[in-house]
């Protein structure tokens, strides 16, 4: 039963492993070496992270996208512990 709770919280070493994530699925591009919107969106959570002193923060206190992209990295994460 508590395998099928939902954490309302991103912890500072998840959202790393976020970002990671999304920076193999969606590389930088361009001779700048841009962001992709991707990872920019979770950088900028990761951002006022650190500039707060947070280990975690509340999903509720993130935007859309970020918490959207935090779910998604979540469930392939955990579709690779359940095989």
């Amino acid at each position: 039963m508590s395998d099928t709770i939902l954490t309302t919280e991103i912890s500072l070493t998840d959202l790393e492993d976020a970002i990671n994530y999304w920076r193999i699925q969606r590389p930088a591009t361009g001779e700048e070496c841009a962001l992709s919107p991707e990872v920019n969106a979770l950088a900028d959570v990761y951002a006022v992270m650190i500039i707060e002193h947070l280990h975690a923060i509340d999903l509720n206190a993130v935007g859309k996208e970020p918490r959207q992209l935090f779910d998604a990295w979540r469930q392939t994460r955990e579709g690779r512990h359940a095989g």
